[in-house]
């Protein structure tokens, strides 16, 4: 019986085809990313623009802009038009008047953590992968030293924005919303891993990395650090160990061996921020409970305990039961032997029953069960 059998649907699992398209992209993705590994360090691109659509032989759909057209889009970069910065740099609400169309600008900075290399793999991942929960790249800026991508626009700002230390006036997400993000950015690693070919690993999953429109379906963004997964015999890829603390999958952080598990375990780590609404690192908690999965540990080996770990803003309106698969789907992807994490597919598979799952649907703790 598989682990996360509790929560599968009698009509089973959908398989996906990799259509004739998508392999011709994803060589041409492949192909791109080891040429860049040698070139991008250097910084020497004469023009980086003519670089990618000639090494995307035909399949680079996104927009060319220039400078001059993205600060006409964003008022020349103004402050009220800032939707939110980090390492990388700022991102800014702007509107293409050629089509009409409101959009994502991401300034990199350029003595940021995003390099040209990251930039580079950006524009070609998101050019070559297209799925309904991974953010859409309309185009990119290369002018000079600029580094600019500019992304669909996405109403609701980031996971992050509603689940994470919430101001007292903001609406909590209820069970089935979370339930509903959770599983659409399952479906975006579920492409990655087992539609794309070579399946990529994401490398960078967490709450401000999913995207929200305006009826809350997720979108992954930011894929500066995805990489090709193994490929033939090959068990693993060995990488520079990136991406963010507390979300790295412990085998990950000690060795630099990436997998496609490691994807799971950073999943499981925001399913569980979804399911408690706590942070993965807070400091400003007690010692014991500032790191969420040492905390939930233990209590995940003791199921009458696991209403302690619903998030209290959602004042107990959950289907008990449902708490208890999601909780059990939450563990299996925080296992800490990777081979016992479930594959994507089997997430995507529990989640969608778990998002059609009432709220109403109220049940004992003692009749509650996991089996």
């Amino acid at each position: 019986m598989s682990c996360l059998s509790c929560c599968k649907p009698e009509s089973g699992q959908k398989s996906l085809k990799k259509t004739k398209e998508g392999e011709d992209r994803m060589t041409t993705l492949a192909s791109f990313v080891k040429t860049i590994s040698f070139k991008s360090a250097s910084g020497k691109h004469k023009n980086l623009a003519e670089e990618i659509l000639k090494a995307g032989n035909g399949n680079i759909s996104a927009h060319i802009f220039t400078f001059r057209e993205l600060a006409t889009a964003t008022k020349n970069f103004n402050s009220d038009s800032l939707l939110g910065e980090g390492g990388f740099g700022r991102v800014y609400k702007g509107w293409i008047q050629n089509s009409n169309q409101d959009v994502a600008v991401k300034q990199l900075d350029r003595n940021g953590l995003q390099g040209t290399r990251e930039f580079l793999v950006e524009v070609l991942m998101l050019s070559l992968l297209h799925h309904p929960n991974l953010v859409n790249l309309i185009g990119f800026c290369a002018d000079g030293d600029q580094r600019i991508l500019v992304y669909e626009y996405m109403a609701l700002g980031s996971l992050e924005d509603h689940l994470l230390d919430l101001p007292a006036d903001k609406k909590p997400l209820d069970w089935i919303t979370r339930m509903k993000i959770a599983g659409g950015a399952a479906k975006g690693l579920e492409y990655l891993h087992d539609t794309a070919n070579p399946p990529v690993i994401y490398r960078d999953f967490k709450a401000s990395n999913i995207l929200l429109d305006e009826d809350f379906n997720p979108k992954l963004s930011d894929f500066g650090l995805a990489k090709l997964g193994p490929t033939g015999d090959k068990s693993h890829v060995s990488t520079r160990v990136m991406g963010t603390y507390g979300y790295c999958a412990p085998e990950y952080a000690k060795t630099g061996q990436l997998t496609m598990m490691s994807d799971v375990y950073s999943f499981g780590v925001v399913f569980l921020e979804i399911i408690t609404g706590r942070r993965v690192i807070d400091t400003a908690r007690p010692t014991s409970e500032q790191n969420l999965v040492n905390w939930a540990q233990p209590l995940f080996r003791d199921k009458r305990k696991f209403v302690q770990m619903a998030d209290p803003l959602l004042d107990g309106q959950y289907p008990l039961k449902g708490l208890y698969q999601a909780l059990a789907v939450a563990a299996m992807c925080l296992q800490e032997e990777a081979s016992t994490r479930p594959l994507m597919s089997d997430v995507v598979t529990a989640l969608e029953y778990l998002a059609g799952t009432k709220t109403d649907e109220r049940t004992s703790t003692d009749d509650a069960s996991l089996e």
